[in-house]
């Protein structure tokens, strides 16, 4: 049995998974705070309520900070 492959990008640097990992796993991993960011999912916003979705393969994520000002 071979090992999963899971190739993606977050905020533009490649990332290799050898498990399936929901999205909430994959921040937690990365050391990404759940409070305060909003994802994008291959351009489109990723709603908090799919985050215990399992990541898929060729996803290019961006995790967007909010910024205070004007």
């Amino acid at each position: 049995m071979s090992a999963v492959l899971i190739g993606i990008t977050v905020n533009g640097e490649e990332h290799t998974l050898t498990e399936e990992v929901s999205v909430r796993q994959l921040l937690d991993r990365l050391r990404l705070p759940e409070k305060g960011i909003a994802l994008a999912v291959d351009g489109a916003v990723f709603p908090k309520a799919r985050w215990d979705e399992s990541v898929q393969k060729g996803w290019e994520i961006e995790v967007l900070t909010a910024v205070q000002g004007g």
